[in-house]
């Protein structure tokens, strides 16, 4: 009770908040309380303030959790002039109600459409775009090159070499694929992957949006390219963390590890460095499928019910612009969306832009574009299905059910 009167006095304050916006003012939500965040919201505020003398931004911040259980109530009570959230099947619930402005002029006049053209897709319902992504960083895989000389292995041109050197490493005594999905999320980057090389961005797309069954024949050959490596997983991939799973690869027990950009800085306190720690593309399985990306997007959005949309609308064409973009990125660690942008030196944030920036489309990874119960039922069956592949006639019996409740 005491966590609803909290959680009810916060959506009150938000709405007083953003009633007591003024002409020349907007009011902005977001969740950035960490400190490199906080510090890159601060500079953009700073620089936007300085750009639009007449335009003073209000800046409500809230954790993490505190802002999830509060968005829906302040977007339909008392709308702020700008909100934070995130791209594809996490913002369709707030476009489909509603709550979301189509801001597609703002992507026309200012030439958006082909400085954020990787992220386009998972930015557009309906032919219309709702919102306005600023970072994101990039998956795929990371491998140990002194493993890959050891084994006599090349880096793979596709999914066929990736499969065929799996064989080498276990000759070797080198795990091919490392994981730890004890938190369980770490096994659906490989998922997510692996399908969209199979079936393909839009198909991905359908099945986390439960637009198509967990029994698909398609679905089911997805996993089929799965167990082709399963037998060179981790062996004890379920029992592990992420972080454990990094231990591997940079002690040379282990050659491939698909991960996101974060995990760098724990493979170098391994002992890795830029010398042979390697990256690449996670390989082609069905030739001729568009090339989509793993890259949890951040955005920011004009809610409906927005006071003051001008001015909002000015503050997103601040913020998808590519100065904006390359100063907030540098201080966040991550990567600009916006294709003009510059980034540092670091090899990986480069590699990382160059992948993003020429992709057909981007995923979210799967916890964000599956609802919360499909997300976690379905991590559960890819921890499964790796140690027991056999299982997975079941497994998606099992999946579809679940999408049965929760698509209803």
């Amino acid at each position: 009770m005491k966590y609803m009167k909290t959680l009810a006095g916060l959506a009150l304050g938000l709405a007083l908040s953003a009633s007591t916006a003024m002409a020349g003012e907007i009011v902005l939500n977001s969740d950035q309380t960490d400190p490199a965040p906080k510090k890159a919201m601060e500079e953009l505020i700073a620089g936007f303030e300085k750009a639009n003398p007449d335009v003073k931004v209000k800046w409500n911040n809230i954790d993490h959790e505190g802002y999830k259980a509060a968005i829906r109530n302040f977007l339909t009570a008392d709308a702020p002039d700008v909100a934070a959230w995130y791209a594809g099947n996490r913002m369709a619930p707030f476009v489909k109600a509603g709550l979301f402005e189509d801001v597609s002029d703002v992507w026309k006049d200012n030439g958006l459409d082909e400085q954020l053209k990787s992220a386009a897709a998972s930015m557009t319902i309906d032919g219309k775009k709702w919102g306005v992504p600023y970072t994101y960083y990039q998956w795929g895989i990371y491998y140990n090159k002194d493993v890959y000389k050891k084994a006599g292995v090349s880096e793979p041109k596709n999914w066929a070499e990736f499969v065929a050197n799996c064989e080498k490493f276990k000759a070797a005594g080198i795990d091919c694929l490392t994981t730890g999905t004890k938190a369980l999320w770490p096994g659906a980057g490989i998922f997510d992957y692996i399908d969209m090389r199979t079936n393909g961005y839009e198909f991905h797309m359908d099945l986390t949006a439960g637009k198509v069954k967990w029994t698909d024949p398609k679905v089911k050959a997805a996993f089929a390219e799965w167990a082709k490596i399963t037998p060179y997983i981790s062996a004890n991939a379920a029992a592990i963390d992420w972080q454990d799973a990094a231990a591997l690869l940079s002690q040379g027990k282990a050659a491939n590890y698909v991960m996101g950009n974060f995990a760098v800085d724990t493979f170098k306190k391994g002992g890795m460095t830029n010398d042979n720690l390697g990256f690449m593309l996670f390989p082609e399985i069905t030739a001729g499928i568009p090339r989509a990306e793993e890259a949890p997007t951040d955005t920011f959005h004009i809610p409906s019910g927005a006071k003051n949309k001008a001015d909002a609308k000015k503050f997103l064409a601040y913020l998808a612009s590519a100065d904006a973009q390359t100063a907030m990125n540098k201080t966040l660690g991550q990567l600009p969306v916006n294709n003009k942008a510059t980034v540092g030196d670091d090899p990986f944030i480069q590699a990382g832009f160059k992948e993003l920036s020429s992709a057909y489309a981007l995923a979210q990874f799967f916890d964000r574009d599956a609802p919360a119960d499909m997300a976690k039922a379905g991590m559960e069956g890819f921890q499964e299905f790796m140690a027991k592949p056999e299982n997975i006639d079941a497994i998606l019996a099992r999946l579809q059910k679940v999408a049965d409740k929760v698509y209803k």
